[in-house]
Protein backbone atom coordinates (compact mmCIF):
# COMPACT_ATOMS: atom_id res chain seq x y z
CA UNK A 1 0.00 0.00 0.00
CA UNK A 2 1.54 3.43 -1.08
CA UNK A 3 2.31 6.09 1.80
CA UNK A 4 1.25 9.73 1.42
CA UNK A 5 2.06 12.90 3.26
CA UNK A 6 -0.82 15.33 2.99
CA UNK A 7 0.75 18.60 3.08
CA UNK A 8 -1.12 21.60 4.89
CA UNK A 9 0.90 24.96 4.61
CA UNK A 10 -0.14 27.84 7.06
CA UNK A 11 0.77 30.94 7.73
CA UNK A 12 -1.33 33.06 10.74
CA UNK A 13 -4.34 30.26 10.93
CA UNK A 14 -4.91 30.08 14.74
CA UNK A 15 -8.27 30.03 13.77
CA UNK A 16 -9.19 27.69 11.38
CA UNK A 17 -6.32 25.49 12.11
CA UNK A 18 -8.00 23.00 14.28
CA UNK A 19 -11.26 22.90 12.99
CA UNK A 20 -9.68 22.24 8.58
CA UNK A 21 -7.17 19.45 10.20
CA UNK A 22 -10.16 17.38 12.02
CA UNK A 23 -12.63 17.78 8.94
CA UNK A 24 -9.31 16.73 6.41
CA UNK A 25 -8.30 14.06 9.36
CA UNK A 26 -12.00 12.60 9.45
CA UNK A 27 -12.65 12.61 6.24
CA UNK A 28 -8.83 10.26 5.53
CA UNK A 29 -10.37 8.17 8.18
CA UNK A 30 -13.22 7.34 6.06
CA UNK A 31 -11.87 7.42 3.06
CA UNK A 32 -8.53 6.93 2.24
CA UNK A 33 -7.34 3.22 1.24
CA UNK A 34 -3.17 4.53 1.86
CA UNK A 35 -1.29 4.67 4.96
CA UNK A 36 -1.22 8.66 4.92
CA UNK A 37 -0.16 11.56 7.62
CA UNK A 38 -1.25 15.02 7.81
CA UNK A 39 1.41 17.39 7.81
CA UNK A 40 1.02 21.18 9.35
CA UNK A 41 4.09 23.09 7.51
CA UNK A 42 4.20 26.69 9.08
CA UNK A 43 5.62 28.86 7.05
CA UNK A 44 6.83 31.62 9.68
CA UNK A 45 3.10 32.58 11.87
CA UNK A 46 3.76 35.04 14.35
CA UNK A 47 0.53 34.19 15.92
CA UNK A 48 -1.13 31.10 17.55
CA UNK A 49 -0.62 28.68 14.70
CA UNK A 50 2.32 27.48 16.11
CA UNK A 51 0.73 26.45 19.29
CA UNK A 52 -2.39 25.16 17.84
CA UNK A 53 -0.18 23.12 15.13
CA UNK A 54 2.10 21.48 17.83
CA UNK A 55 -0.79 20.71 20.02
CA UNK A 56 -2.92 18.77 17.29
CA UNK A 57 0.70 17.00 16.34
CA UNK A 58 0.66 15.99 20.31
CA UNK A 59 -2.41 14.83 20.08
CA UNK A 60 -3.18 13.27 16.66
CA UNK A 61 -0.69 10.01 15.83
CA UNK A 62 -1.09 10.67 11.94
CA UNK A 63 -0.23 14.49 12.20
CA UNK A 64 2.68 16.22 12.18
CA UNK A 65 3.79 19.65 12.66
CA UNK A 66 6.43 21.25 10.14
CA UNK A 67 7.73 25.11 11.03
CA UNK A 68 9.64 27.18 8.64
CA UNK A 69 11.44 30.63 9.96
CA UNK A 70 11.01 32.18 6.85
CA UNK A 71 7.31 33.17 4.92
CA UNK A 72 6.59 31.31 1.56
CA UNK A 73 4.17 28.73 0.51
CA UNK A 74 6.50 27.41 -2.09
CA UNK A 75 9.51 27.48 0.30
CA UNK A 76 6.88 25.20 3.18
CA UNK A 77 6.80 22.86 0.41
CA UNK A 78 9.52 22.32 -0.45
CA UNK A 79 11.05 21.10 2.73
CA UNK A 80 7.71 19.07 3.66
CA UNK A 81 8.09 17.42 0.17
CA UNK A 82 11.98 16.66 0.20
CA UNK A 83 12.36 15.86 3.43
CA UNK A 84 8.56 13.35 3.26
CA UNK A 85 9.15 9.61 3.35
CA UNK A 86 5.82 9.02 1.42
CA UNK A 87 5.69 7.67 -1.97
CA UNK A 88 2.87 9.70 -2.88
CA UNK A 89 2.84 13.51 -1.82
CA UNK A 90 -0.19 15.94 -1.94
CA UNK A 91 -1.05 19.71 -0.77
CA UNK A 92 -4.43 21.88 0.02
CA UNK A 93 -5.18 25.09 1.06
CA UNK A 94 -6.18 24.97 4.70
CA UNK A 95 -9.70 26.50 3.97
CA UNK A 96 -10.38 23.35 2.28
CA UNK A 97 -11.41 25.52 -1.10
CA UNK A 98 -11.15 22.27 -2.80
CA UNK A 99 -14.12 19.85 -1.65
CA UNK A 100 -12.46 16.80 0.20
CA UNK A 101 -13.93 14.24 -2.51
CA UNK A 102 -10.97 15.10 -4.95
CA UNK A 103 -8.44 13.77 -3.09
CA UNK A 104 -9.00 10.03 -3.69
CA UNK A 105 -8.94 10.74 -7.51
CA UNK A 106 -5.75 12.38 -6.98
CA UNK A 107 -4.09 10.16 -5.02
CA UNK A 108 -5.50 7.38 -7.45
CA UNK A 109 -4.55 9.41 -10.52
CA UNK A 110 -0.73 8.48 -9.35
CA UNK A 111 -1.14 5.80 -7.17
CA UNK A 112 -3.13 3.45 -9.83
CA UNK A 113 -3.48 5.54 -13.21
CA UNK A 114 0.10 5.86 -13.73
CA UNK A 115 0.77 9.74 -13.76
CA UNK A 116 3.61 11.91 -11.90
CA UNK A 117 1.85 14.62 -10.93
CA UNK A 118 -1.86 15.57 -10.15
CA UNK A 119 -3.31 18.97 -10.21
CA UNK A 120 -7.09 20.14 -9.70
CA UNK A 121 -8.04 22.30 -12.27
CA UNK A 122 -10.94 24.52 -11.64
CA UNK A 123 -11.72 24.76 -15.48
CA UNK A 124 -12.62 21.13 -16.76
CA UNK A 125 -15.67 20.07 -17.89
CA UNK A 126 -17.24 18.35 -14.10
CA UNK A 127 -15.07 21.18 -12.62
CA UNK A 128 -17.54 23.34 -10.28
CA UNK A 129 -16.09 26.67 -8.39
CA UNK A 130 -17.82 29.72 -6.77
CA UNK A 131 -15.45 32.66 -7.21
CA UNK A 132 -15.04 36.52 -7.62
CA UNK A 133 -15.49 38.22 -11.30
CA UNK A 134 -12.35 39.97 -10.12
CA UNK A 135 -10.43 36.42 -9.23
CA UNK A 136 -12.29 34.54 -12.26
CA UNK A 137 -11.01 37.02 -14.93
CA UNK A 138 -7.82 37.77 -13.65
CA UNK A 139 -7.17 33.58 -13.17
CA UNK A 140 -8.80 33.22 -17.33
CA UNK A 141 -6.14 35.74 -18.41
CA UNK A 142 -3.58 34.20 -16.53
CA UNK A 143 -4.18 30.73 -17.89
CA UNK A 144 -4.43 32.48 -21.66
CA UNK A 145 -0.92 34.00 -21.36
CA UNK A 146 0.69 30.81 -19.82
CA UNK A 147 -0.67 28.49 -22.67
CA UNK A 148 0.11 31.05 -25.46
CA UNK A 149 3.89 31.24 -24.18
CA UNK A 150 4.32 27.35 -23.05
CA UNK A 151 1.50 25.66 -25.21
CA UNK A 152 0.90 23.73 -22.15
CA UNK A 153 -1.54 20.28 -22.07
CA UNK A 154 -2.23 21.36 -17.87
CA UNK A 155 -5.18 23.80 -17.85
CA UNK A 156 -5.23 25.25 -14.18
CA UNK A 157 -1.83 26.10 -13.01
CA UNK A 158 -2.53 28.34 -9.69
CA UNK A 159 -5.12 25.47 -8.16
CA UNK A 160 -3.89 24.91 -4.28
CA UNK A 161 -4.56 21.67 -4.50
CA UNK A 162 -1.67 18.76 -6.03
CA UNK A 163 -0.28 15.87 -5.77
CA UNK A 164 3.19 14.22 -6.95
CA UNK A 165 5.06 10.89 -6.91
CA UNK A 166 8.08 10.66 -4.72
CA UNK A 167 10.76 10.53 -8.02
CA UNK A 168 8.90 14.12 -9.39
CA UNK A 169 9.63 15.89 -6.81
CA UNK A 170 12.85 14.64 -5.90
CA UNK A 171 13.63 15.59 -9.11
CA UNK A 172 11.92 18.76 -9.85
CA UNK A 173 11.93 20.40 -6.94
CA UNK A 174 15.68 21.42 -6.30
CA UNK A 175 14.98 23.04 -10.24
CA UNK A 176 12.48 25.32 -8.70
CA UNK A 177 13.45 28.24 -8.00
CA UNK A 178 10.22 30.51 -6.40
CA UNK A 179 9.17 29.93 -2.81
CA UNK A 180 5.97 31.79 -3.01
CA UNK A 181 2.81 31.90 -5.25
CA UNK A 182 4.86 31.08 -8.31
CA UNK A 183 5.93 27.55 -7.66
CA UNK A 184 2.64 25.74 -8.37
CA UNK A 185 3.12 27.02 -12.18
CA UNK A 186 6.99 26.98 -12.00
CA UNK A 187 6.68 22.60 -10.88
CA UNK A 188 3.54 21.80 -13.72
CA UNK A 189 6.09 24.22 -16.40
CA UNK A 190 8.99 22.19 -15.58
CA UNK A 191 7.33 18.89 -14.92
CA UNK A 192 6.17 19.00 -18.46
CA UNK A 193 8.92 20.15 -20.32
CA UNK A 194 10.86 17.46 -18.67
CA UNK A 195 8.36 14.47 -19.92
CA UNK A 196 6.51 13.87 -16.52
CA UNK A 197 3.00 12.78 -16.58
CA UNK A 198 1.27 15.10 -15.93
CA UNK A 199 -3.00 15.20 -15.35
CA UNK A 200 -5.71 17.57 -14.13
CA UNK A 201 -8.11 16.65 -12.14
CA UNK A 202 -11.34 18.28 -11.75
CA UNK A 203 -12.74 19.47 -8.49
CA UNK A 204 -15.48 21.31 -6.58
CA UNK A 205 -13.98 24.56 -5.71
CA UNK A 206 -15.33 27.80 -3.35
CA UNK A 207 -13.24 30.75 -2.50
CA UNK A 208 -11.98 31.71 0.70
CA UNK A 209 -13.75 35.54 1.19
CA UNK A 210 -10.98 35.93 4.17
CA UNK A 211 -8.14 35.02 1.51
CA UNK A 212 -5.24 37.61 2.41
CA UNK A 213 -3.25 36.98 -1.40
CA UNK A 214 -2.34 40.30 -2.53
CA UNK A 215 -3.96 39.55 -5.93
CA UNK A 216 -1.81 42.30 -8.03
CA UNK A 217 0.94 41.88 -6.29
CA UNK A 218 0.81 37.79 -6.71
CA UNK A 219 -0.27 38.42 -10.51
CA UNK A 220 2.84 40.36 -11.25
CA UNK A 221 5.17 38.08 -9.58
CA UNK A 222 3.44 35.07 -11.78
CA UNK A 223 4.01 36.98 -14.85
CA UNK A 224 7.67 37.66 -13.96
CA UNK A 225 8.08 33.84 -13.33
CA UNK A 226 6.55 32.99 -16.66
CA UNK A 227 8.81 35.13 -18.44
CA UNK A 228 12.03 33.72 -16.67
CA UNK A 229 11.04 29.91 -16.95
CA UNK A 230 10.14 30.43 -21.09
CA UNK A 231 13.54 32.32 -21.27
CA UNK A 232 15.83 31.35 -18.96
CA UNK A 233 14.83 27.37 -18.04
CA UNK A 234 17.05 25.67 -14.94
CA UNK A 235 20.36 24.36 -16.56
CA UNK A 236 19.17 21.08 -14.61
CA UNK A 237 16.09 20.58 -16.76
CA UNK A 238 17.81 18.68 -20.16
CA UNK A 239 19.61 16.46 -17.46
CA UNK A 240 16.48 14.99 -15.96
CA UNK A 241 14.88 15.06 -19.16
CA UNK A 242 17.80 12.12 -20.23
CA UNK A 243 17.26 10.49 -16.79
CA UNK A 244 13.72 10.41 -17.15
CA UNK A 245 13.90 9.09 -20.88
CA UNK A 246 16.61 6.34 -20.13
CA UNK A 247 14.33 5.16 -16.99
CA UNK A 248 17.06 6.17 -14.57
CA UNK A 249 14.52 8.07 -12.01
CA UNK A 250 13.45 6.28 -9.25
Amino acid sequence: MPSVDIVVPVYNEEQALALSIGQLRAFCLRNLDYEWSIVIADNASTDGTGQVGRELAGELRDVRYLYLPQKGRGRALKKAWLESPADIVCYMDVDLSTRLDALPRLLDAIAKGGCDLASGSRVLRGSRTARSFKREVISRVYIALTKALFRNRFSDAQCGFKGASRRTVQALLPLVKDDAWFFDTELLLLAEMAGFRVVDIPITWVDDPTSTVKIWRTAWEDIKGLWRVRFRPPPGLKEVRRRLSKGELT
